[in-house]
């Protein structure tokens, strides 16, 4: 696959806009994550309050971005007309997808993982001054920290399983906006439609199938028992709907003309 990746590098470094999305899911991400810990306060032992994970409360508007720019790298072949350049010159389509999406996961771990270490250093910088002290039960954000680690690195993933999904997505749907407004409203409209049900049972249940809300749980570190998902099966459901997304955008494009 290396004249396939290094192709697929070369248009996506070379795409207008690629390095200003970049650039926004870190200043983004890491500017909610600011003003969450600046928002909230602590006044006494036990508030009850997950620092972590409202520390990397930006990620939720990061994604956001990771979308746009997931969708862009596909649907700007097809508006164009390029992608009949691509396919005559790289006939296997399975490959051509597996080097797009291999290319654009790592261009969103890297800016994912700027974009993590900077929200938790700004809630370590941050949440002290709002009461998260150690006499509140609330010791300093850090790394070194089981719980922390394995929330800032599930973050990062989330971010990319994000980025799969909408790649899947465009690729099935080819039209930009459709697929936007297809994966925004997957991931933000139905978390909100959630909550308009009524019965707990079946709340849960789409709780626990709603990729957002799945895939966050990752960041949970406090009361974990209450969580309908665990951390890391919140972030396998996920991970199916991106899987699910990519074999079927795979199959639309192995049995389509370009």
């Amino acid at each position: 696959m290396r004249q396939e990746l290094h192709a697929e590098w070369t248009k996506l470094r070379t795409m207008a806009g690629t390095a200003w999305l970049l650039l926004a899911v870190i200043a983004l991400t890491a500017a909610l994550s600011a003003a969450a810990a600046a928002a909230m306060t602590c006044s006494s032992a036990g508030c009850d309050q997950d620092a972590t994970k409202i520390s990397l409360t930006g990620i939720q508007l990061g994604q956001a971005v990771v979308a746009l720019m997931a969708v862009l790298t596909v649907s700007g072949e097809y508006s164009s007309g390029m992608i009949r350049t691509t396919l005559t010159a790289m006939p296997r389509r399975a490959t051509v997808l597996a080097a797009k999406a291999a290319i654009l996961t790592g261009v969103t771990l890297a800016a994912g993982t700027i974009a993590v270490l900077a929200s938790v250093l700004a809630g370590r910088l941050i949440l002290p001054g709002n009461g998260f002290t150690p006499t509140h039960g609330y010791p300093l954000l850090s790394l070194a920290d089981a719980p922390t680690l394995r929330a800032s690195v599930g973050s990062v993933l989330y971010l990319a399983l994000i980025a799969l999904l909408s790649f899947g997505v465009a690729v099935a749907v080819r039209e930009s906006a459709t697929a936007i407004g297809g994966v925004l409203g997957l991931l933000y409209l139905c978390p909100l439609m959630i909550h308009l049900i009524s019965d707990p049972d079946t709340q849960r249940l789409l709780f626990q199938l709603s990729p957002m809300n799945a895939g966050l749980a990752i960041q949970a570190t406090a009361h974990l028992s209450h969580l309908p998902l665990s951390p890391w099966a919140g972030l396998g459901v996920l991970a199916a709907w991106a899987a699910t997304a990519l074999l079927g955008g795979g199959l639309l494009l192995r049995l389509r003309d370009a």
